[in-house]
């Protein structure tokens, strides 16, 4: 019964990771989880704030 428990919530927790993800390309976030989320460009999000 516990693996069973502890399998629903790794489920569960992907799921919502995989939601949050779609959610965000879908508003055209290009860097998801970024600080710097609303000033990138999609093309030089990881070099424009170094």
């Amino acid at each position: 019964m516990g693996d069973f428990i502890v399998s629903v919530i790794l489920i569960a927790v992907i799921g919502a990771a995989i939601i949050y993800i779609a959610k965000e390309k879908k508003k055209g976030n290009s860097c998801i989880g970024c600080p710097y989320n609303g000033s990138c460009t999609k093309n030089d999000c990881k070099n424009s704030h170094k």
